[in-house]
């Protein structure tokens, strides 16, 4: 049994509980069961846990709150396991609540961006990104593992299916993705078509199921029909593996989408729309995989139509970053942090 505590929201995102899926599909592969712990989680969420066949837990409590410490720990009580492990997935996690679920008696991995809590009592911290290292977990127990890296990036089941996969770049890139994760509650989605409408490309505009501004980004769409751009809302896809096969390029948040999109070779312009995906972002343009736009609240207009102008016309660029993205992520990385689990559980 893994017991997996996260959440999603308007506010907090979709990507705590889509990377989690991942681990938990891994788990699942082995032969266990996953029960997912949430506070707060939207409804197309809810359904997708359903339809991977995974119990789902509703915790009455504010996330990180004593309450919810209170409601995780009778969790892992209740489930009867010696040692039962437990992924923890939120920055509103921190010390306080990591040692309180310690003392539940649990196998404790938190996953981290950038060494968001004081302290880490965990078993293993787990940092998919580039810009992971050591010195961000100095304060940690002793036997603290840090599972560090891209190598450990969480893929769904989908995409693993492209492994053998072989990405043809054209000359030209006339086929752009754009992705902003499952709410994007500034709707920079809206700003990024609006810049991309002049240009003679065709655009699949990936419209979460989290979103609050679909309305507005129907419309928008609409009204646009008569600029070069042919452009397409795709609302709550069930195949963004298949989205980013089709793509020549992308224009996505600089957060876990980053892994998927290396991992299927996508040349992609990486945009910031919170704190934590700075890191992410300004360090895959500085390995060569993709260019940083900067924030999403400060994107031009006529600036951004340039930028996706002269990149999509550039073929080694296009080549360049599709060969460094297959390198980034290998595949396996939620299958490498399930045998580490297994392994100490093991040994305990």
């Amino acid at each position: 049994m893994l017991l997996i505590r996260a959440d999603a929201s308007v506010s907090i995102g979709t990507g705590h509980i889509m990377r989690m899926i991942a681990l938990a599909q891994a788990w699942q592969d082995g032969g266990g069961e996953a029960v997912f712990l949430c506070a707060e989680i939207t409804p197309s969420l809810e359904a997708r846990l359903k339809e991977e066949g995974f119990l789902l837990e509703k915790i009455q409590a504010s996330p990180g709150s004593r309450e919810d410490l209170e409601a995780t720990s009778a969790a892992i009580a209740r489930y009867g396991l010696d040692s039962i492990p437990v992924a923890l997935d939120g920055y509103q996690f921190d010390a306080d609540f990591q040692l309180g679920l310690k003392k539940a008696g649990c196998r404790l991995l938190v996953m981290d961006d950038y060494g968001h809590a004081a302290f880490y009592h965990a078993d293993w911290v787990l940092n998919q990104n580039i810009s992971a290292r050591e010195e961000l977990y100095a304060n940690r127990s002793p036997h603290t593992q840090l599972l560090l890296g891209t190598k450990f990036a969480l893929l769904r089941r989908e995409f693993l299916k492209y492994r053998e996969w072989q990405r043809q770049i054209p000359q030209i890139a006339r086929k752009v993705l754009v992705t902003f994760g499952g709410a994007d509650p500034d709707n920079v989605t809206g700003k990024v078509i609006e810049a991309l409408a002049s240009l003679d490309i065709e655009v699949k505009v990936v419209g979460g199921g989290s979103n609050p501004h679909l309305p507005d980004l129907r419309e928008a769409v609409q009204s646009l029909k008569s600029q070069p751009a042919k452009i397409e809302l795709v609302q709550n896809p069930t195949d963004m593996p298949g989205l980013m096969a089709w793509a020549d390029l992308a224009i996505a948040a600089g957060g876990s989408t980053a892994w998927e999109l290396a991992f299927m070779g996508l040349p992609s312009l990486f945009v910031i729309l919170a704190e934590n995906q700075v890191g992410i972002a300004t360090e895959l343009e500085s390995a060569g995989f993709g260019v940083c736009l900067g924030k999403g609240i400060d994107l031009g207009k006529d600036n951004l139509a340039e930028t996706v102008s002269f990149h999509t016309s550039n073929p080694n660029f296009l080549h360049a970053v599709s060969d460094l993205g297959r390198k980034l992520v290998d595949g396996p990385g939620a299958q490498r942090i399930v045998s580490q689990i297994q392994i100490l559980r093991m040994a305990a």
